[in-house]
């Protein structure tokens, strides 16, 4: 019983990382993606779109 939950707490903690990792992923391609869209605006108000 002892192995069984320490196996299921460090399942749990590694998901807990996996899931951080991920939104922390996502958050870089979402402020990626805003600067894109920035530069893309900033040329097209210079009338270069």
């Amino acid at each position: 019983m002892k192995r069984l939950t320490t196996l299921m707490l460090l399942s749990l903690f590694s998901l807990g990382l996996t899931a951080c990792h991920t939104v922390a992923g996502a958050g870089k391609d979402m402020q990626s993606a805003g600067s894109t869209i920035e530069d893309t605006a900033e040329d097209c108000r210079d009338g270069k779109c």
